[in-house]
This record gives structure tokens, sequence and C-alpha cells, in this order.
């Protein structure tokens, strides 16, 4: 089939799919316009201020009401650091549904007064009583008796927590929908995975909840920085024990039992106990903050009373994102067969997501599994495969103040789509105990918690007595053929093991890891680590060593969930726009597979050229013409300078170059292969452009390794101590960044980009904010870099700089090309005489004669 002939296909199907999505998207829109409407009204309900006091607290709510009433209601609660607004969209489509819908702002937040008692059962809890008593008044909310509302009760995280805690103290909730929350608040925050005695797993993700549990810092700060600024300095609308709990713990580490009982009043296992309602408990697969150890303990504790129970595990969570619009219609499914006694029976059991392993051929795409109920409840213990582990004794050590230290996810990045933080993970040498598999036969869907068996020794340094405990931190890695770890769902099991012996006996302990759900391909293979920091966590600050093994015998207890995959059930008009969707994607992914089949057609003549630039132009919208029929070649072991003022259109040339922007015509080609976003060939393309980023709380080797690491190929790849040697930083590398100069952090940008020794290095402006004594050592780590065969393209518009340190030169001006070729012979060509004594007048002249401008320095 020609070219034209698939273009012209594609043209027609592209039509063809937009001409028909938008055909159904107008009977969408006429659907939604004729759906019932839903009016809204403001309202300030005051509630007491709490126990003994005399004061009110007045709390901003938005009432929505449905077409018709008289209708059940619903009170929908926001999470941490929102308010009524952030929650609008889930009323309204209850509303929608026919539910009167409640949405407010808890106290301490939005406009609603009061101090944060952090879903305290005196303040929050009885906030959320005072609610149904103020629906039970009104005569557009159906009752089932005197001061008895028909009401459900729904919201994620903090409002999540309030739901269970509402349901576990007040009869008269008829139906929750928890979401990706809390079970015992101070092991969320202070979570110990040890136990010394083998534990039960009566539930696939069962916890070890061990006391005097580690402090998840990096969460903790995350969310008390969260709080609304107030008028009390540090504590800003925090309740005064719940800032000094916070406080204490942040300094100290630990939990004290006063914080402990602090917490555990905000928890709702202290009432779950007692909830009869039907309960549709949401939790994420992707959550270092309420993992599904939290979500399983509820679960245990809600069977216990014979209620309704529907477990959910999503592909989601504080890492991975809220539930999506189709888990939404589920909870409005839930309410409506238990509160309208309308609907199709949503049944009980338990469902949790697979995520696909997106790019790899076989890779699936995401998909539900269902199991009749939640494992473990019916009295069959859950299935669990045993695997081997291989590795002996290994001395691990914890440097003075935790630092520098390991790193498994970033907190908050919800926004992220799943699994995005998986590749984050980065452990430190010296600091880790790793033990292995062997390859996996067969696949296998690990659904839950695994657990193993480890003997921790205190060893004595040469400047450090033995230490009484040990804190480490235990994670799971998928390894594939290839050396690349993932971390799924950034989860870690951080442990507290002591008294250790003085004497170095170890002592043996159970470890729960973290609950995940991921598919393990055949061939990868399953890597537990200990390492003894974590940079979410508080660290003791006394250096340690330890000795860390297998116990004798023991082996990695994997959680198997077998069960039959099912759809989500979906509403018409969400089907429809998947329909739209899928048409949509298809076409898209046929006309990326047709781009792609000429962008990687390799041309074999131009296999050794590291770059050729063919009749290249860039236009934005409004006539700027960035770029304009640049053709240019590169050949391998040049220092190439690209030329030109500010404003030539550079930068935009190495943009098109690394897959950034995509040219309005022509093309780029790196060793034979046409340049396009995330074309393969730029993995053998080393780039710095448009200035340094990097964490400042990390030294410059862990900056590196970070970023290594995300890149997802081996570690044995990244060169990382030859690329530090060219970059001459020394013993820099071990401070952290934010001490370093401009010049250093120029350095060690530098660095980065020479990480995996790509054969083309592409550098934009690298000695900007350097001063002489900088440029020059740039100038040789530029030079050294190309002589160890390498090729090196370098855009400036500092001529003295590119003469002295490139070997060709490219002329940019206004987008066009004005001359290529050596320093020599551009002067040459300019008519520059050789005999002028300051060389770098020579190309300054040239320069200026080919682009007619004033000297620019």
């Amino acid at each position: 089939m020609s070219r034209t002939i698939r273009r012209r296909l594609l043209v027609v199907l592209v039509i063809s799919t937009v001409i028909a999505g938008l055909g159904v998207m107008l009977a969408i829109r006429a659907a939604a316009s004729s759906a019932p409407p839903v009016a809204t009204e403001n309202v300030t309900i005051d509630v007491p201020d709490g126990p003994g006091s005399a004061g009110q607290v007045h709390l901003d709510a938005t009432l929505y009401r449905p077409a018709v009433i008289p209708a059940p209601a619903v009170l929908v609660a926001h999470g941490f650091g929102g308010s009524k607004n952030s929650v609008s969209t889930e009323a309204a489509a209850l509303a929608r549904r026919g539910f009167i819908v409640l949405a407010w702002s808890a106290r301490g937040f939005g406009a609603s007064t009061g101090q944060i008692g952090l879903d305290s059962p005196d303040y929050e809890v009885t906030d959320a009583r005072a609610l149904v008593d103020w629906l039970a008044k009104r005569p557009d909310v159906v009752r089932d008796g005197p001061s008895d509302p028909r009401v459900g009760v729904t919201g994620a995280s903090y409002g999540g927590a309030l739901a269970l805690l509402l349901a576990g103290t007040d009869r008269r909730v008829d139906a929750l929908a928890p979401e990706i929350t809390w079970h015992d608040l101070s092991q969320a925050l202070f979570p110990n995975a040890a136990s010394p005695t083998p534990l039960p797993t009566p539930t696939p993700a069962a916890g070890a909840f061990a006391p005097d549990g580690v402090f998840k810092r990096d969460w903790a700060g995350y969310f008390f920085g969260a709080g609304p600024a107030g008028t009390g300095g540090l504590c800003g609308r925090f309740r005064p024990e719940v800032c000094a709990a916070y406080v204490r713990a942040a300094t100290t580490g630990g939990p004290t039992p006063e914080i402990v009982q602090l917490l555990r009043r905000s928890s709702p296992a202290l009432v779950a106990g007692n909830i009869t309602a039907p309960t549709l408990l949401i939790q994420g697969e992707h959550d270092t903050l309420f993992g599904l150890d939290q979500a399983d303990a509820t679960a245990r504790q809600l069977a216990s009373t014979g209620s309704p129970l529907k477990v959910i595990w999503y592909a989601g969570g504080h890492d991975g994102g809220a539930p999506d619009a189709a888990l939404q219609d589920q909870v409005g499914a839930w309410f409506d067969y238990h509160l309208r006694r309308n609907g199709r029976d949503p049944g009980t059991g338990f469902d949790y997501q697979v995520s696909g392993i997106f790019g790899t051929r076989s890779g699936v795409a995401q998909r539900t599994v269902h199991a009749p109920t939640y494992p473990g409840l019916d009295g069959v213990p859950v299935q669990r495969r045993e695997l081997v582990l291989h590795g002996g004794p290994q001395p691990v050590v914890r440097p003075p103040g935790g630092s520098p230290a390991a790193l498994s996810s970033l907190p908050g990045l919800s926004s992220l789509p799943p699994g995005a933080t998986n590749g984050v993970a980065m452990d430190l040498p010296g600091q880790t105990a790793m033990f292995s598999t062997d390859p996996l036969p067969d696949s296998l869907q690990i659904t839950g918690a695994p657990q193993i068996r480890l003997r921790v020794a205190a060893a004595q340094t040469n400047t450090t007595a033995p230490p009484s405990e040990a804190v480490l931190f235990v994670k799971l890695y998928d390894v594939g053929p290839d050396g690349h770890r993932t971390l799924p769902g950034a989860a870690v099991a951080p442990v507290r093991i002591g008294p250790l012996a003085a004497d170095g006996t170890p002592t043996e302990v159970t470890v729960t890891l973290a609950g995940v759900v991921r598919p393990v391909q055949a061939g990868h293979r399953l890597e537990v680590a200990v390492a003894t920091t974590d940079r979410g966590y508080a660290l003791p600050p006394q250096p340690a060593g330890y000795t860390v093994s297998l116990a004798p015998g023991s082996h990695l207890a994997v959680p198997l969930v077998p069960g039959e995959q099912a759809a989500a059930p979906l509403p018409v008009v969400q089907l429809t726009g998947l329909g739209i969707l899928t048409a949509v994607v298809l076409a898209l992914a046929i006309a990326a597979a047709l781009r792609r089949r000429h962008a990687e057609d390799a041309d074999p003549e131009m296999a050794g050229v590291p770059l050729v630039v063919s009749g290249v132009t860039k236009r934005y919208p409004g006539g700027l013409t960035a770029v304009d029929d640049l053709s240019f070649r590169v050949e391998h072991g040049q220092v190439v300078g690209l030329l030109g003022p500010n404003g030539a259109g550079k930068t935009t040339v190495l943009r098109m170059l690394m897959g950034l922007v995509t040219p309005t015509s022509g093309q780029l080609r790196v060793f034979g292969h046409r340049v396009s976003a995330g074309s393969p060939v730029l993995s053998r393309v080393g780039s710095f452009v448009e200035g340094p980023g990097f964490l400042p709380h990390l030294t410059g080797a862990a900056n590196l390794q970070l970023y290594w690491a995300t890149t997802g190929r081996p570690t044995a790849d990244a060169g990382i101590d030859e690329a530090l040697e060219i970059a001459g930083l020394g013993h820099a590398v071990h401070r952290r960044v934010a001490t370093y100069s401009q010049g250093m952090r120029q350095r060690l940008a530098i660095a980065q980009a020479m990480l995996g020794k790509p054969d083309l290095l592409v550098l934009d402006e690298p000695t900007n904010g350097l001063d002489p004594p900088q440029i020059h050592a740039m100038r040789e780590v530029l030079r050294e870099y190309a002589a160890r065969g390498a090729t090196v393209l370098v855009s400036s518009h500092l001529l003295a700089e590119v003469e002295q340190t490139c070997s060709h030169v490219v002329v940019m001006h206004r987008g066009r090309l004005v001359a290529a070729g050596s320093v020599a012979e551009i002067v040459a060509a300019a008519g520059i005489g050789v005999e002028r004594v300051a060389v770098r007048y020579q190309l300054e002249d040239a320069f200026l004669q080919l682009v007619g401008q004033e000297v620019i320095e």
C-alpha cells in the first residue's frame, strides 16, 4: 500500500470518527440538558463549639435539591485541606440521581469557623450528628421515624473517616461509602510492620499493627502544612492538642501514649464494630498514606456485624488519584438501592483493579477482578504462594542524621497517573540488604500483603556502641530480566525492632510488607530490599550498623485472590462517551502507528551520523516563525557550536531534537532515525536544555541516582562515577545541592546529561551564569567528553567561548542558517585576516559580517 493511499485512508477514518463522535456528543448534550435540574442553596448551620463551651461554630454548607421531593438525603464530606466546594461535582451528581445532598466545610476549613480537631468525636463527629438533626427537621427529606431522616454519608480520606465515625456513633445512618481513609490513625501515621511471632493472615492485606511505630514525617508535614492559616502562629487553625501532638512527633520522631490516645480517638477502629448500615468501602492501591491494610482492618470489623459489605480496591489513592466517575457512579448506585430502594442490587463481595504494565508487549489493559466475598471473611483461608529467597547475611549502616536517605515515594502526587511514581524509588549502597527469588517460571498476581521472616543483629562500629533497636524499611521490587526495578505502589513497610542484644545475637521477626496489587510476569524476579533509611520517615539521628539475614527456612509468602474478570457498571451516557473515546483512541492509535512506521524507519546510510537536520521549519500560531528551512549536519567526534543571538531559534532547534516540539515541516534524524516524541533513538542522546532542576535537599550524587532510577534503565548502565569524574565535582557530590554554587549546579547538570554515556550530548547555554574560571572548567569538561568518542552539540551566544570550545560552528539568525563549517572555514569565508592578534575577534567579526549586527557579549 502506497504512502498516499495510507494517508487517504487515515484521513477518511479520522473524519468518520469525528463526525460520529460529534453526533453522539450532541445526543449526550441533549440528554444532559434534559436531566433533572438541581437547585442549590447556601446555608449556615450553627453547632456547639465543643464540650462545656457556650460558644458556637458556624458551618458553611450548600444544600442540593433534586427535582422530586421528598427524597432521601446524603451527607458529602470533603478531604483534608478542602471545603464544600471540593465535593461540589459529587454532590451535584447525587442530587441528579434524586437525593437531597448536604455538603459542608468542616470546622476550620473554608468559610467555616472553629478549629480543626482531626475528626475528633467531640468536634467534627458531633458536628456531623448535628447535621443529621438538621436534615431530620426538613419536610423535603424522607424520614423513617421521628427525628430519623433516611440518610447516607460519603467522603474521601478525612471525609471517609468521618463517614465511618458518624455511622459508628449514630444509628440513623442508613448507608455509607467511605473512600481512601484510615482505620487506626495512630497506625497510619506511626506504622510498625514487625512482629516477634508469626502472624495469622486471615485476610489478604492484614497488617501487623505493632506498637511503637515509625513516624510518617513527610505525609504528616504535608497535611499539617495544608491546614488553613490562622492567627495562632505555628498552629494555624488546629486545636492546641492537635498542634502539640504534631510538634512532639516531628521533634522526637516517635509516638507518646498521649499522641496515640489522641489519634485513636479519631479512629473508626473504636466504633466500626457498631456499624450496621450497608457499607461500600473503597480503598486505593497506590496510597502510601492510608494503605490497603487500613481498609482490610475496617472490613474485618464491619463483617463482624453481619451488615452488607462490598470492598473495592482501585488503581489510585493519595498517590494515584481520587476515584473516577465510574467508581462514583457505583457510590450512587449503592445509595440508589439502599436509600431510594431503587435500581439493581449492587451486591457484596470484593473487586480489585489490575493495571496493565504500559509499554510492554505482554502488558494488559486495566481490568477488574471480582470475588464473591472479601477473602478470609467466609472462613476460607487466603491462598498464599511461597517463594524461595536467596541472599546471605548482609551488613548495613545508617549514616549520622540519616542522611543521605533512600527514597520510596513523594507524598501527594495524586495528579499523576497510577503507577507514575513507581520509578521514583531509590536505594543507597551500603544502606540496603537485598534478597531475591529466582526468575518466576510463570506469571503471578500479587493481591495483598506478602510476609517474610528476617533476622536483625546489632553491629558495633568504630565510633558507636551497638544500637539497642533497629529502624528499617522493607520493600518488595518487581525486577525485569533487564534489571529494571519497579516498586509497586511506591509501598514500604517500616519496622522498629528491639531490644537488640548487645552481643550481636540476632532478633527474629515477621515482617508484613505493604499491601499491593501487582501482576508479575514470567521471567521476572521479586526482590526484598531492607533499608536503614527512607526520606519519608523520621529517622534516629545516631549512626548505627546492623546485620540483616533471612530467618532459617524463611520464604516470601505472597497472597493470591482468584476471581472472575468483571466490568464495572457504567451509566448509558458514560458508555456512550466511552465509545467515543475508544473510537478516537483507535483512530489516534492507527495514526500514531502510521506515523511511527515512517518516523522509526532508519536510513542505513546515516546510521553513523549523530545528527542531520533537513529543511526544518517551526511556525507557531500568530505567524511567528522560530525556525525557517534549517539544514545542517553534525559528524561523529565533533564539538559543534550552535551560534546565534538571543531569539535566533537555537533552543527551539534543541527542543525539536529532543522530541519536545514537533517541526511544522522537515525532519531531524539522529543516527539515521527520524526524531519524534518518545523515539527510542533518543536513549542515545543526553541533554541539558533550559536550566538544571534538582531536589535541593538531596546530595548531588543522590540526585543523579534518582534521575537515573526514573528512566527505568539498568543501574549498571548509568556510568554515574564516570560522569561525575568528567564533571569534576570532587567531594562536593556528597553535599546537598542547596549548598552548590551556580557553576557547581551547571556541572551537575552536565553530569546528569552524561548518564548512560550518550553518543550525542546536547547542551543549551551551559556556561550561563558562570564566572571565567568556571567557564574554563566547563570547556575542559566538554572537550574531555568528546575526546572519549562522543559528539557534543552546544548552543550559545558567547562567541569567544564557542571559538575556544568548538571545532565546528552552525550560525543561525532569525531562524535561518547563515553558515556552517569549521571555525577556520567560517572565519575564512568572512574574509577575516589571520593576522589578527586577538583570536576571539576572528569569529566575532565573521559573525557580525554574517548576521549584520553589532557586537553581542
